[in-house]
C-alpha cells in the first residue's frame, strides 16, 4: 500500500538523520570538554545539546512505533485469548495515536508563535533557535499518529504489515 510505503521511507530517512545529528553532537560535546579543559569553554553547547536531544527523539519516534519497538507491558496480555489479545492491542495503538495527536494539536501554535516571534534559547555569543525543535515534535508527532493508525488497522483487520527495520 502507498501510505505505508512512503510512512516507512520517510521513518526510516528521518531515523538515519537522527543517528547522523546524534553522531554529531558526540563532537560537538567532545570540542566543548577539550576546549573546557583549556578553560575555553564553547559558547552554546548547552542550548545545543538541549534543543538536540529533543530534536532526536522526536525524529526517532516514528520508527519506534512502526519497529513495535515502543515500551510495552503485555505480561498481562499473555495469558489471554487470541481475540482479546487483538483487541488489546489495537485499543493500545488507538491509544498511542490519540496521545501523540492531542501531542500534535497542542503544539501547532506554540511552533508557528516561536517561529513567528523568532524565540531562541541562550544568552550572549550564541543564540539557538528553538523552532526547530518545536517543528520536528509536530513532524514526529503526526508520523507517529499515521504508523499508530496503520498497526491498529493492521491488528483489528488481521493484515499482515512487516516490522520495520533499518
Amino acid at each position: 500500500m502507498f501510505l505505508i510505503r512512503l510512512s516507512d521511507r520517510i521513518t526510516k530517512l528521518l531515523m538515519i538523520l537522527a543517528a547522523t545529528w546524534a553522531f554529531v553532537l558526540c563532537f560537538i560535546t567532545l570540542a566543548d570538554i577539550i576546549c573546557r579543559a583549556a578553560n575555553y569553554p564553547l559558547q552554546g553547547t548547552k542550548e545545543i545539546v538541549a534543543n538536540s536531544v529533543v530534536i532526536i527523539v522526536f525524529l526517532q519516534i516514528g520508527f519506534a512505533v512502526r519497529s513495535r519497538s515502543m515500551l510495552s507491558a503485555d505480561f498481562l496480555v499473555t495469558a489471554f485469548n487470541p481475540k482479546v489479545k487483538r483487541f488489546l492491542a489495537t485499543f493500545g495503538y488507538l491509544m498511542g495515536a490519540a496521545f501523540f495527536a492531542i501531542l500534535l494539536n497542542g503544539g501547532i501554535v506554540p511552533a508557528m508563535r516561536s517561529f513567528a516571534n523568532g524565540e531562541f534559547d541562550g544568552e550572549g555569543a550564541l543564540r539557538v533557535p528553538v523552532w526547530p525543535a518545536r517543528f520536528t515534535i509536530l513532524v514526529g508527532s503526526a508520523l507517529a499518529v499515521i504508523n499508530y493508525l496503520i498497526l491498529a488497522a493492521a491488528e483489528a483487520f488481521g493484515l499482515e504489515v512487516e516490522d520495520l527495520q533499518l
